[in-house]
Protein backbone atom coordinates (compact mmCIF):
# COMPACT_ATOMS: atom_id res chain seq x y z
CA UNK A 1 0.00 0.00 0.00
CA UNK A 2 1.67 3.54 -0.84
CA UNK A 3 2.48 6.42 1.25
CA UNK A 4 -0.65 8.26 0.04
CA UNK A 5 -3.06 4.97 0.00
CA UNK A 6 -2.61 4.62 4.03
CA UNK A 7 -3.33 7.90 4.57
CA UNK A 8 -6.22 8.07 3.11
CA UNK A 9 -7.32 4.34 4.82
CA UNK A 10 -6.04 5.88 8.46
CA UNK A 11 -8.31 8.96 7.77
CA UNK A 12 -11.24 7.16 7.08
CA UNK A 13 -10.92 5.07 10.07
CA UNK A 14 -10.65 7.80 12.35
CA UNK A 15 -13.91 9.76 11.18
CA UNK A 16 -15.76 6.04 10.95
CA UNK A 17 -14.94 6.02 14.76
CA UNK A 18 -15.59 9.65 15.41
CA UNK A 19 -18.84 8.82 13.95
CA UNK A 20 -19.84 5.75 15.47
CA UNK A 21 -18.59 6.06 18.95
CA UNK A 22 -21.18 8.41 20.46
CA UNK A 23 -23.92 5.66 18.76
CA UNK A 24 -22.07 2.80 20.41
CA UNK A 25 -21.96 4.82 23.84
CA UNK A 26 -25.60 5.45 23.17
CA UNK A 27 -26.38 1.36 22.74
CA UNK A 28 -24.86 0.69 26.00
CA UNK A 29 -27.09 2.87 28.08
CA UNK A 30 -29.46 0.91 29.87
CA UNK A 31 -33.43 2.28 29.89
CA UNK A 32 -34.81 2.69 33.66
CA UNK A 33 -37.63 3.69 35.37
CA UNK A 34 -37.01 5.51 38.38
CA UNK A 35 -38.92 7.59 41.90
CA UNK A 36 -38.40 9.77 44.15
CA UNK A 37 -37.57 8.55 47.63
CA UNK A 38 -39.94 9.61 50.13
CA UNK A 39 -40.33 11.12 53.37
CA UNK A 40 -43.66 10.37 55.17
CA UNK A 41 -45.40 8.53 57.97
CA UNK A 42 -45.28 4.69 57.05
CA UNK A 43 -47.84 2.71 58.93
CA UNK A 44 -47.04 -0.69 60.34
CA UNK A 45 -48.94 -4.21 58.80
CA UNK A 46 -49.48 -7.72 60.40
CA UNK A 47 -50.73 -10.68 58.09
CA UNK A 48 -52.42 -13.53 60.28
CA UNK A 49 -54.90 -16.27 58.92
CA UNK A 50 -57.77 -17.87 60.77
CA UNK A 51 -60.94 -19.40 59.88
CA UNK A 52 -64.43 -17.72 59.98
CA UNK A 53 -66.70 -18.76 62.54
CA UNK A 54 -70.29 -17.90 63.28
CA UNK A 55 -71.04 -15.72 66.43
CA UNK A 56 -74.09 -17.67 66.64
CA UNK A 57 -73.91 -21.90 66.20
CA UNK A 58 -76.71 -23.65 68.35
CA UNK A 59 -77.71 -27.50 68.56
CA UNK A 60 -81.64 -26.79 69.00
CA UNK A 61 -83.62 -28.94 71.50
CA UNK A 62 -87.10 -29.29 71.96
CA UNK A 63 -88.24 -27.81 75.36
CA UNK A 64 -90.03 -30.82 75.90
CA UNK A 65 -90.70 -34.51 74.82
CA UNK A 66 -93.43 -35.53 72.53
CA UNK A 67 -93.96 -37.26 69.48
CA UNK A 68 -92.58 -35.31 66.23
CA UNK A 69 -96.33 -34.02 64.25
CA UNK A 70 -94.64 -31.80 61.96
CA UNK A 71 -91.12 -30.48 60.22
CA UNK A 72 -91.71 -26.64 58.94
CA UNK A 73 -88.20 -26.45 57.99
CA UNK A 74 -85.39 -28.68 56.50
CA UNK A 75 -81.32 -28.41 55.99
CA UNK A 76 -80.17 -24.95 54.46
CA UNK A 77 -83.31 -23.55 55.29
CA UNK A 78 -82.96 -19.58 56.11
CA UNK A 79 -85.35 -18.63 59.25
CA UNK A 80 -85.71 -15.79 61.02
CA UNK A 81 -85.97 -15.13 64.82
CA UNK A 82 -89.22 -16.72 66.15
CA UNK A 83 -90.06 -18.24 63.05
CA UNK A 84 -91.59 -22.08 64.11
CA UNK A 85 -89.55 -24.93 63.23
CA UNK A 86 -90.99 -27.69 64.20
CA UNK A 87 -94.52 -29.08 66.19
CA UNK A 88 -95.05 -32.09 68.89
CA UNK A 89 -97.95 -33.64 69.32
CA UNK A 90 -100.41 -31.49 71.30
CA UNK A 91 -103.17 -33.75 71.79
CA UNK A 92 -102.74 -34.46 75.75
CA UNK A 93 -101.19 -30.94 76.89
CA UNK A 94 -104.66 -29.42 75.44
CA UNK A 95 -106.89 -31.45 76.70
CA UNK A 96 -104.93 -30.76 80.42
CA UNK A 97 -105.79 -26.89 79.23
CA UNK A 98 -109.06 -27.68 78.96
CA UNK A 99 -109.80 -28.84 82.47
CA UNK A 100 -107.44 -26.23 83.57
CA UNK A 101 -109.76 -23.87 82.16
CA UNK A 102 -112.49 -25.31 83.82
CA UNK A 103 -110.99 -25.68 87.40
CA UNK A 104 -110.69 -21.70 86.99
CA UNK A 105 -114.23 -21.00 85.60
CA UNK A 106 -115.52 -23.01 88.77
CA UNK A 107 -113.16 -20.96 91.02
CA UNK A 108 -113.93 -17.55 89.33
CA UNK A 109 -117.81 -18.88 90.77
CA UNK A 110 -116.98 -19.97 93.68
CA UNK A 111 -114.74 -16.73 94.62
CA UNK A 112 -117.96 -14.12 93.03
CA UNK A 113 -120.46 -16.19 95.64
CA UNK A 114 -118.14 -15.95 98.41
CA UNK A 115 -118.32 -12.18 97.49
CA UNK A 116 -121.89 -11.93 97.46
CA UNK A 117 -122.23 -13.28 100.55
CA UNK A 118 -120.04 -11.37 102.49
CA UNK A 119 -121.64 -7.57 100.65
CA UNK A 120 -124.74 -9.11 102.26
CA UNK A 121 -123.60 -10.14 105.50
CA UNK A 122 -122.17 -6.26 105.26
CA UNK A 123 -124.99 -4.69 104.55
CA UNK A 124 -127.30 -6.81 107.13
CA UNK A 125 -124.71 -5.57 109.83
CA UNK A 126 -125.45 -1.63 108.95
CA UNK A 127 -128.70 -2.56 109.81
CA UNK A 128 -127.32 -4.18 113.07
CA UNK A 129 -129.85 -7.83 111.91
CA UNK A 130 -126.62 -9.70 111.26
CA UNK A 131 -123.73 -11.33 113.92
CA UNK A 132 -120.27 -10.25 113.49
CA UNK A 133 -118.64 -13.43 113.65
CA UNK A 134 -120.77 -14.60 110.86
CA UNK A 135 -119.34 -11.84 108.92
CA UNK A 136 -115.51 -12.48 109.92
CA UNK A 137 -116.65 -16.44 108.73
CA UNK A 138 -117.74 -15.33 105.49
CA UNK A 139 -114.39 -13.55 104.86
CA UNK A 140 -112.14 -15.88 105.75
CA UNK A 141 -114.46 -17.73 103.20
CA UNK A 142 -114.02 -15.49 100.37
CA UNK A 143 -110.05 -15.03 101.46
CA UNK A 144 -109.85 -18.85 100.85
CA UNK A 145 -111.91 -18.50 97.26
CA UNK A 146 -109.54 -15.61 96.15
CA UNK A 147 -106.66 -18.32 96.97
CA UNK A 148 -108.60 -20.77 95.02
CA UNK A 149 -109.20 -18.87 91.88
CA UNK A 150 -105.43 -17.45 92.10
CA UNK A 151 -104.05 -21.17 91.91
CA UNK A 152 -106.32 -21.46 89.06
CA UNK A 153 -104.66 -18.84 86.91
CA UNK A 154 -101.20 -20.07 87.41
CA UNK A 155 -102.50 -23.75 86.72
CA UNK A 156 -104.03 -22.33 83.14
CA UNK A 157 -100.85 -20.34 82.48
CA UNK A 158 -98.50 -22.87 83.16
CA UNK A 159 -100.50 -25.42 81.34
CA UNK A 160 -100.34 -22.94 78.40
CA UNK A 161 -96.73 -22.62 78.75
CA UNK A 162 -96.73 -26.52 78.37
CA UNK A 163 -98.57 -26.48 75.11
CA UNK A 164 -96.45 -23.48 73.84
CA UNK A 165 -93.02 -25.49 74.41
CA UNK A 166 -94.45 -28.33 71.80
CA UNK A 167 -93.81 -25.88 68.88
CA UNK A 168 -89.85 -24.84 68.38
CA UNK A 169 -89.01 -21.13 67.74
CA UNK A 170 -85.98 -20.21 65.96
CA UNK A 171 -84.14 -18.03 68.80
CA UNK A 172 -82.15 -15.88 66.24
CA UNK A 173 -81.73 -15.51 62.49
CA UNK A 174 -79.75 -18.40 60.53
CA UNK A 175 -79.89 -20.92 58.51
CA UNK A 176 -80.74 -24.82 59.21
CA UNK A 177 -77.52 -26.70 59.07
CA UNK A 178 -78.62 -30.02 60.09
CA UNK A 179 -81.46 -31.98 60.54
CA UNK A 180 -81.76 -34.57 63.45
CA UNK A 181 -85.38 -35.71 63.78
CA UNK A 182 -88.47 -36.77 61.83
CA UNK A 183 -91.57 -37.21 61.52
CA UNK A 184 -93.55 -39.94 64.01
CA UNK A 185 -90.51 -39.60 65.98
CA UNK A 186 -90.44 -39.24 69.98
CA UNK A 187 -88.04 -36.88 70.86
CA UNK A 188 -86.77 -36.48 74.81
CA UNK A 189 -86.18 -33.26 76.94
CA UNK A 190 -82.35 -31.81 75.17
CA UNK A 191 -82.48 -33.78 72.43
CA UNK A 192 -80.78 -31.71 69.61
CA UNK A 193 -82.97 -31.65 66.88
CA UNK A 194 -81.45 -28.78 64.76
CA UNK A 195 -78.26 -27.00 63.87
CA UNK A 196 -78.69 -23.38 63.67
CA UNK A 197 -75.77 -20.97 62.43
CA UNK A 198 -76.33 -17.35 62.33
CA UNK A 199 -74.70 -15.51 59.13
CA UNK A 200 -73.84 -12.31 60.27
CA UNK A 201 -71.94 -11.07 62.04
CA UNK A 202 -69.15 -13.34 61.11
CA UNK A 203 -66.18 -13.56 63.73
CA UNK A 204 -62.11 -14.41 62.71
CA UNK A 205 -60.22 -15.49 65.52
CA UNK A 206 -56.29 -15.33 65.06
CA UNK A 207 -53.76 -15.93 67.18
CA UNK A 208 -51.68 -12.80 67.32
CA UNK A 209 -47.81 -12.48 68.33
CA UNK A 210 -46.93 -11.82 71.83
CA UNK A 211 -44.50 -8.60 70.71
CA UNK A 212 -47.68 -7.08 68.89
CA UNK A 213 -50.01 -7.30 72.27
CA UNK A 214 -49.23 -3.57 73.36
CA UNK A 215 -49.35 -2.76 69.71
CA UNK A 216 -52.65 -3.49 69.59
CA UNK A 217 -53.20 -0.28 71.70
CA UNK A 218 -52.09 1.81 67.96
CA UNK A 219 -54.24 -0.15 66.12
CA UNK A 220 -55.60 1.87 62.92
CA UNK A 221 -57.85 -0.55 61.07
CA UNK A 222 -58.38 -4.18 60.07
CA UNK A 223 -58.61 -5.46 56.29
CA UNK A 224 -60.32 -8.68 56.04
CA UNK A 225 -59.78 -10.71 52.53
CA UNK A 226 -61.74 -14.20 52.87
CA UNK A 227 -60.22 -17.08 50.41
CA UNK A 228 -63.78 -17.88 49.17
CA UNK A 229 -64.34 -13.56 47.81
CA UNK A 230 -60.70 -13.20 47.36
CA UNK A 231 -61.39 -10.14 45.22
CA UNK A 232 -63.10 -8.00 47.87
CA UNK A 233 -61.97 -6.13 50.99
CA UNK A 234 -63.85 -6.17 54.32
CA UNK A 235 -63.70 -4.48 57.16
CA UNK A 236 -63.25 -6.00 60.83
CA UNK A 237 -63.62 -4.43 64.32
CA UNK A 238 -61.22 -6.18 66.78
CA UNK A 239 -64.58 -7.57 69.11
CA UNK A 240 -61.89 -8.69 71.66
CA UNK A 241 -58.73 -10.16 72.60
CA UNK A 242 -57.36 -13.06 75.62
CA UNK A 243 -54.91 -11.65 77.47
CA UNK A 244 -53.85 -15.28 78.21
CA UNK A 245 -50.94 -16.35 75.86
CA UNK A 246 -50.15 -19.55 74.38
CA UNK A 247 -46.99 -21.56 75.97
CA UNK A 248 -46.52 -23.19 73.11
CA UNK A 249 -47.18 -20.47 70.45
CA UNK A 250 -46.55 -17.12 72.07
CA UNK A 251 -49.25 -16.11 70.43
CA UNK A 252 -52.83 -14.79 72.16
CA UNK A 253 -56.29 -14.78 70.63
CA UNK A 254 -57.54 -12.14 68.93
CA UNK A 255 -61.39 -12.36 68.18
CA UNK A 256 -62.48 -9.95 65.15
CA UNK A 257 -66.25 -9.01 63.58
CA UNK A 258 -66.98 -8.42 60.35
CA UNK A 259 -70.37 -6.93 59.73
CA UNK A 260 -71.39 -7.22 56.06
CA UNK A 261 -74.46 -8.49 54.58
CA UNK A 262 -74.02 -7.49 50.86
CA UNK A 263 -71.29 -10.92 50.63
CA UNK A 264 -72.77 -14.05 51.38
CA UNK A 265 -69.24 -15.37 53.94
CA UNK A 266 -69.74 -18.68 54.79
CA UNK A 267 -68.76 -19.80 58.32
CA UNK A 268 -66.02 -22.37 58.51
CA UNK A 269 -63.82 -21.01 55.29
CA UNK A 270 -60.47 -19.80 55.79
CA UNK A 271 -59.73 -15.80 55.80
CA UNK A 272 -56.52 -13.27 56.55
CA UNK A 273 -56.82 -10.35 58.43
CA UNK A 274 -54.60 -7.51 57.57
CA UNK A 275 -53.55 -5.01 60.80
CA UNK A 276 -52.79 -1.52 60.47
CA UNK A 277 -50.80 -0.45 63.23
CA UNK A 278 -49.89 3.57 64.06
CA UNK A 279 -46.45 4.10 64.07
CA UNK A 280 -44.47 6.12 66.13
CA UNK A 281 -41.95 7.86 64.01
CA UNK A 282 -43.94 10.39 61.85
CA UNK A 283 -41.74 10.32 58.94
CA UNK A 284 -39.07 7.70 57.71
CA UNK A 285 -37.63 7.37 54.26
CA UNK A 286 -39.93 4.94 52.16
CA UNK A 287 -38.98 3.25 48.39
CA UNK A 288 -41.11 1.35 46.50
CA UNK A 289 -40.65 -2.57 46.81
CA UNK A 290 -39.39 -2.67 43.13
CA UNK A 291 -36.18 -0.43 44.29
CA UNK A 292 -34.93 -3.09 46.01
CA UNK A 293 -32.63 -6.22 45.03
CA UNK A 294 -32.16 -8.65 47.49
CA UNK A 295 -28.56 -10.70 47.71
CA UNK A 296 -27.80 -13.66 48.28
CA UNK A 297 -26.44 -13.42 51.78
CA UNK A 298 -29.93 -11.49 52.45
CA UNK A 299 -28.76 -8.18 52.30
CA UNK A 300 -30.70 -5.13 50.00
CA UNK A 301 -29.38 -3.19 48.29
CA UNK A 302 -30.74 0.18 45.55
CA UNK A 303 -29.30 1.94 42.61
CA UNK A 304 -29.61 5.74 42.72
CA UNK A 305 -28.90 7.97 39.90
CA UNK A 306 -26.82 10.79 39.42
CA UNK A 307 -25.80 12.67 36.26
CA UNK A 308 -27.60 9.82 34.56
CA UNK A 309 -25.29 7.15 35.92
CA UNK A 310 -26.11 4.56 38.20
CA UNK A 311 -24.70 3.94 41.61
CA UNK A 312 -25.26 1.13 44.04
CA UNK A 313 -26.48 1.45 47.79
CA UNK A 314 -26.11 -0.94 50.40
CA UNK A 315 -29.03 -0.30 52.46
CA UNK A 316 -30.93 -1.34 55.67
CA UNK A 317 -34.40 -1.85 55.48
CA UNK A 318 -37.12 -1.61 57.81
CA UNK A 319 -40.39 -2.48 57.93
CA UNK A 320 -42.70 -2.81 54.76
CA UNK A 321 -46.23 -2.01 54.31
CA UNK A 322 -49.09 -0.71 51.89
CA UNK A 323 -46.76 2.61 51.28
CA UNK A 324 -43.41 1.09 50.52
CA UNK A 325 -40.38 -0.56 52.13
CA UNK A 326 -38.76 2.01 54.87
CA UNK A 327 -34.80 2.50 54.49
CA UNK A 328 -33.24 2.88 57.85
CA UNK A 329 -29.90 3.73 56.75
CA UNK A 330 -27.28 4.24 53.02
CA UNK A 331 -29.69 5.82 50.80
CA UNK A 332 -29.11 9.22 50.20
CA UNK A 333 -32.76 11.29 50.44
CA UNK A 334 -32.30 13.37 47.32
CA UNK A 335 -31.38 10.93 44.46
CA UNK A 336 -33.92 9.40 42.67
CA UNK A 337 -34.16 5.46 42.75
CA UNK A 338 -34.50 3.13 40.11
CA UNK A 339 -37.75 0.69 39.89
CA UNK A 340 -37.37 -0.78 36.46
CA UNK A 341 -34.54 -1.94 34.83
CA UNK A 342 -32.10 -2.11 38.07
CA UNK A 343 -31.76 -6.13 37.27
CA UNK A 344 -29.01 -6.03 34.96
CA UNK A 345 -27.74 -2.63 36.28
CA UNK A 346 -24.04 -2.42 37.11
CA UNK A 347 -22.16 0.58 39.55
CA UNK A 348 -21.48 3.56 37.38
CA UNK A 349 -22.96 2.53 34.40
CA UNK A 350 -24.75 4.77 32.10
CA UNK A 351 -28.52 5.06 32.13
CA UNK A 352 -31.54 6.24 29.89
CA UNK A 353 -34.63 7.46 32.18
CA UNK A 354 -37.78 6.54 30.45
CA UNK A 355 -40.12 8.53 33.14
CA UNK A 356 -39.26 12.40 32.63
CA UNK A 357 -41.51 13.39 34.72
CA UNK A 358 -40.37 11.19 37.85
CA UNK A 359 -36.40 12.14 37.22
CA UNK A 360 -37.51 15.82 37.01
CA UNK A 361 -37.99 15.92 40.66
CA UNK A 362 -34.72 15.11 41.79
Amino acid sequence: MSGWNAYIFCSTLLLLNAVLLPFAAAEDRVPVTVSMPQQKGLSEQLQLSGSLTAQQNANLSSRTAGLVAEILVDAGASVKQGQPLLTLDTALATHQLAQQRAALNAAEVLKNERQRLVTEAEQLIAQQLFPQTELALRRAALAEANALYQQAQASVLQQQEVVARHTLTAPFSGVIARRSTDVGEWVALGTPVFQLVSLTPLLLDVQVPQEYYAALASLQRIEITADSAPEQKFTGRLLAMVPVGDNNARSFLARLEINDTEYALLPGTSASALFYFERAEQNVLVVPPDALLRHPDGNFSVFSIVDDIAYRHNVTVGRSSEQGIEILSGLPISQPVVVRGNEILREGQAVTIVNNATHSGR
